[in-house]
């Protein structure tokens, strides 16, 4: 979003929403399920991430470069 200042418009296609649960280091085994840790969305190949709206296409380039770098899976660019 700070590359795209003003221009544009950005959707986020997945939400966090499955949580993981873990439990401290030093207990035993069984007294249940531990606490929430965090939430977390899987996501499976061919899976549409982030859509842009309204930005020249090399700054869209550019952009999503930028975001793929900070992403730990391999993504592409797809132009409608």
């Amino acid at each position: 979003m700070r590359y795209l200042k003003k221009g544009g418009k950005l959707w986020i296609r997945i939400f966090p929403d499955k949580p993981v649960t873990s439990k401290g280091v030093e207990f035993s085994m069984g007294g249940g399920k531990g606490s929430f840790s965090h939430y977390v969305y899987p996501i499976k190949p061919g899976r549409i991430i982030f859509e842009l709206e309204g930005v020249k296409e090399e700054i869209t380039e550019k952009a999503f470069r930028k975001a793929s770098d900070k992403l730990p899976v391999k993504t592409k660019m797809i132009k409608k």
